[in-house]
């Protein structure tokens, strides 16, 4: 018989999995779940994008493409980034598309991290990057962010955590899974500790287009100094509504993008080409799109976090993404007791802040990726399941 215990990879065997895909599992097996677990928009693709990726298939578009991706699309992310941002990136040498943002995170942490490396993680935050670092034998250090600093890195805590093994800082802002965003002063502040340092920053800004604040996002690379040492991380999937199409993208100094096509050569060749295709008349033509969808998320966030606060969850107001992450300290139920419980007792699926992080410990994250409807009927099961916890 085989024993499989000793062909599994050490480090394989001790990565926890999921603890989004865990509940989301669950509910999918359950009838009659509100399912509010997994961050993927509820809209359909614009047509302008099924349209182009319709065409494309009928004209037999559906070979490879060069690895770095369609230079039209690189062409089109670089003015998209110059035109929102005010940064100049080489569409040749300084951009890559990638198979969503996922595969643009991986490529950035392992072709940096040598094993003993540090990796400085802001928590609460997207589950895939530590189990990444893992993967690498580099350390991931959380920095843990707090409400009352509106969930935001700040300066001082940042500073505290570098040491001489520091190689790289995961800034992932507007957050998944708190909503806080960093403003240009905010980000200033940050710079102002790395601009001395060896250190690089990975900027995880797939949520840069879902903001609330009527200030544009702010992009760390576009400060002074700050382009030559970011890698910055975007995709199609949140703003376009594009989950399924795995595309997302990376910029960044030539030199360090030539050793990540490297990786990308060998583990993916390109991304889908056909998607490409699509992700390029989302450029061109889909910002009317994405303004009518992120005003239909800003009015289910003020709905759901006024709904929130009303029934006893003290609520932080997100200022970005499409999640709340509501304090459950007041039922005295640790995250996933509280997650279990709604799940099974009330068939509400969200998921326990602890995924994110041991300083999500206390919280649970909602997304409102999903209508009205559904957001009324999941919180008025909600406001059941905390009567029945006071009784």
């Amino acid at each position: 018989m085989m024993d499989y215990e000793k062909l599994i990879s050490k480090k394989c065997a001790k990565l926890k999995p999921s603890g989004i895909r865990k509940f989301f599992d669950v509910a999918a097996m359950m009838e009659g779940v509100i399912s509010l677990g997994v961050g993927e928009p509820d809209f359909q693709t614009p047509w302008a994008i099924r349209k182009t990726a319709i065409t494309a298939l009928e004209k037999g578009k559906t070979v490879y493409t060069a690895n770095p991706g369609l230079i039209e699309l690189r062409t089109e992310v670089a003015n998209y980034l110059n035109r929102t941002q005010g940064i100049t990136y080489d569409p040749a040498h300084e951009i890559i598309i990638t198979v969503g943002g996922s595969e643009a995170i991986d490529l950035g942490i392992r072709s940096l991290i040598d094993p003993g490396d540090e990796v400085l993680v802001v928590e609460p935050s997207f589950v895939c990057y530590a189990p990444i670092v893992e993967l690498t034998g580099g350390v991931a250090v959380p920095i843990e962010t707090k409400v009352e600093d509106k969930f935001k890195l700040t300066a001082k805590a940042l500073r505290e955590k570098i040491t001489d093994k520091t190689k790289l800082l995961i800034l992932p802002f507007p957050n998944n899974p708190t909503g806080g965003v960093m403003t240009k002063s905010d980000l200033e502040e940050i710079a102002e500790v790395l601009r001395d340092t060896n250190i690089i920053v990975l900027s995880d800004e797939i949520y840069a287009e879902l903001t609330y604040t009527g200030e544009p996002h702010c992009s760390i690379a576009s400060l002074p100094g700050m382009q030559e040492r970011t890698l910055l991380v975007n995709g199609f999937s949140k703003a376009y509504a594009m989950t399924g199409w795995r595309m997302g993208y990376l910029a960044g100094p030539a030199p360090l993008i030539a050793q990540m096509l490297k990786v990308h050569q060998y583990a993916i060749m390109c991304s889908p080409t056909v998607s490409q295709y699509a992700a390029v008349e989302a450029l061109r033509s889909c910002d009317d799109e994405v303004k009518k969808m992120t005003n239909e998320y800003n009015i289910r966030r003020r709905w759901l976090v006024n709904a929130l606060n009303e029934i006893g969850l003290e609520c932080f107001e997100p200022e970005g993404a499409f999640y709340v992450f509501p304090s459950i300290k007041s039922t005295g139920l640790s995250s996933e007791e509280f997650c279990e419980r709604l799940l099974y007792e009330h068939k509400v699926a969200v998921v326990p802040g602890n995924a994110f992080g041991e300083s999500g410990e206390g919280f649970i994250r909602i997304s409102y990726a999903y209508s009205l409807k559904h957001l009324k009927e999941a919180v008025e099961r909600i406001k059941e399941f905390l009567n029945e916890i006071k009784k």
